[in-house]
């Protein structure tokens, strides 16, 4: 499947209504002036990016989805945007590039050779600055084929249709979004997809996620460390050290 036909694909399980269509063109221009903070940015985008399309404007007028507004945030509009990378492309940074360059929460889809990546992330107000918004952090999905025969793939995208999210305004509308990202994340460790709407299980997902990842940095660098040693007692007390994270992440993995 090709990068256009991957992001076609992932926008079309979002079952939006022909109202919020925009199918537009966003020229890599735009992106450069408002998106690009350094010389190396710019040369990412002008490298990196093969096509930039904006796909759809969730807003209350268009989905019937109430806005939100609190002291720290303001979701007015969900942007719906795809973008094609080239081979070469520093993927993450131009990711987060396109998320802080949007002043609305994006629901970005982009696309390569080895796949397509769904993120999103949570915007609020800078602190001293009228009209600009930062990012919380960005949180991805891993690269995905879209293989029809695939069970997670399946369920994920038919968990993405805008009948099924949280329909009480813009904010819970992304969050939904966003856990059902982390679900596909989760499955990725235990094999099984688990969409849910409910509050609770969301949090304790994430926070076994968080654990998971922690946990997997630690043993990655206590192996490395392990390598390098050369005393015997520093070898054996890593590698006990090893086994207790090991442990550890055993037990994160029946909660995920």
């Amino acid at each position: 499947m090709t990068a256009d036909g991957v992001i076609g694909t992932i926008v079309e399980a979002l079952a939006l209504p022909a109202s919020a269509r925009v199918d537009a063109r966003v020229p890599k221009k735009m992106l450069v002036e408002q998106g690009a903070p350094t010389a190396a940015d710019k040369r990412a985008i002008q490298d990196g990016i093969d096509e930039l399309q904006w796909f759809a404007a969730c807003k209350p007028a268009t989905i019937g989805v109430p806005s939100f507004a609190d002291e720290t945030r303001d979701y007015l509009e969900i942007a719906i945007i795809g973008c094609a990378f080239r081979p070469a492309a520093k993927s993450t940074r131009l990711i987060e590039l396109i998320h802080r360059a949007v002043p609305y929460p994006v629901l970005l889809i982009t696309a390569n050779a080895n796949g397509a990546v769904i993120s999103v992330a949570h915007k609020r107000k800078a602190q001293n600055e009228v009209d600009r918004v930062v990012i919380d952090h960005v949180v991805a999905t891993t690269d995905q084929r879209l293989d029809p025969a695939d069970v997670v793939q399946r369920a994920f995208l038919q968990s993405l249709a805008l009948p099924q999210q949280n329909r009480a305004d813009l904010h819970a509308l992304y969050s939904g979004w966003l856990a059902r990202i982390e679900a596909l994340n989760a499955a990725q460790v235990s094999g099984a997809f688990v969409a849910t709407n409910d509050s609770t299980a969301i949090s304790r997902r994430r926070a076994a996620l968080d654990d998971h990842s922690r946990l997997t940095k630690e043993i990655e660098a206590l192996r490395a460390k392990a390598k390098r040693e050369k005393q015997l007692n520093r070898l054996v007390d890593l590698n006990l050290a090893i086994q207790r994270v090991e442990a550890e992440l055993a037990n994160i993995m029946q909660s995920i």
